[in-house]
């Protein structure tokens, strides 16, 4: 399966966390890659993953991929409801 950016978003949660297990096994630098881009914290990963060493990966890293995304889009969704600056320029 190729998984990208996009792709991300539409996938369930344990198609989520089979990908990541693929990317694990198969492409651990694309899975490097996919996380960089994305902007998960690299410390807060490390701390997740060694806080549960018997826990699987994939679900973990999944989890905080999903956590990631839904704090980009509420980003985003709080600078469209922002006027533009030109905006209350006019007003003026």
């Amino acid at each position: 399966m190729e998984i990208n950016l996009q792709s991300l978003e539409k996938l369930d949660t344990p198609s989520l966390e089979q990908a990541i297990n693929e990317l694990i096994k198969n492409d651990f630098s694309k899975l490097v890659q996919l996380l960089y881009r994305i902007d998960v914290s690299e410390a807060k990963l490390k701390n997740i993953l060694n806080a549960n060493p018997n826990e699987d990966a994939g679900k973990l890293i999944a989890q905080i991929i999903l956590e990631r995304l839904a704090a980009t889009k509420k980003a985003r969704e709080s600078f469209k409801s922002q006027p533009r600056i030109y905006d209350t320029e006019e007003r003026l």
